[in-house]
């Protein structure tokens, strides 16, 4: 286990880390690294839907007692229970939601980085299709030979064209990218 700490280290840090290292641990003893990764999708989720949760998550006005009481209630009626459940509770009374969204991107890393998936941050200037989508999924694996978890980021200020991050290395072969480009290249010539 003592390898695993350290390991982890690199990848996620701070508080967010620490937590979503123990989290990490205790789910892959308890041989529930899945389900608790699905669960506390469900919560992210909801934080992304309801300001009122993210008010809850963020807010420091809210007690300790509050926090928790709120949070048992959502992760009941969502149906976040086991692992999952107890974390978010201890994170609750604690008075750490500021950074549970952080500790569920951290455990999220460090799952994928236990089943060998590289992560990488595609950013367009508007939804792709779904088989446009499934085209860069497809080229992804090729280039990174391996299981990729892809997040879309949209941006409209791209104009066009795609940038593609993984790990350190990132294409940018949007239009705004290359019109700055020629830009710069017209005032150098003048």
């Amino acid at each position: 286990m003592a390898e695993s700490r350290l390991s982890s280290g690199s990848i996620v840090s701070g508080v967010a880390g620490r937590y979503a290292s123990a989290l990490f641990e205790l789910a892959q003893e308890a041989d529930a690294i899945d389900d608790v990764a699905e669960k506390l999708a469900i919560i992210e989720a909801l934080a992304a839907e309801s300001e009122d949760l993210r008010r809850l998550l963020t807010s420091p006005v809210f007690t300790s007692e509050e926090q928790l009481a709120g949070m048992s209630a959502v992760a009941e009626k969502a149906g976040v229970t086991g692992i999952a459940g107890n974390f978010v509770k201890l994170v609750a009374s604690k008075r750490r939601l500021f950074v549970l969204l952080p500790m569920i991107r951290g455990y999220r890393a460090l799952v994928a980085r236990a089943k060998g998936i590289v992560n990488a941050e595609v950013r367009l200037a508007e939804q792709p299709s779904a088989a446009m989508l499934e085209e860069i999924k497809t080229t992804l694996r090729e280039v990174a030979a391996a299981e990729v978890d892809v997040d879309v980021k949209i941006d409209p200020a791209l104009i066009g064209g795609i940038v593609v991050k993984v790990g350190s290395r990132m294409v940018d072969s949007s239009l705004r990218t290359k019109l700055n480009s020629l830009r710069l290249a017209m005032k150098e010539v003048r």
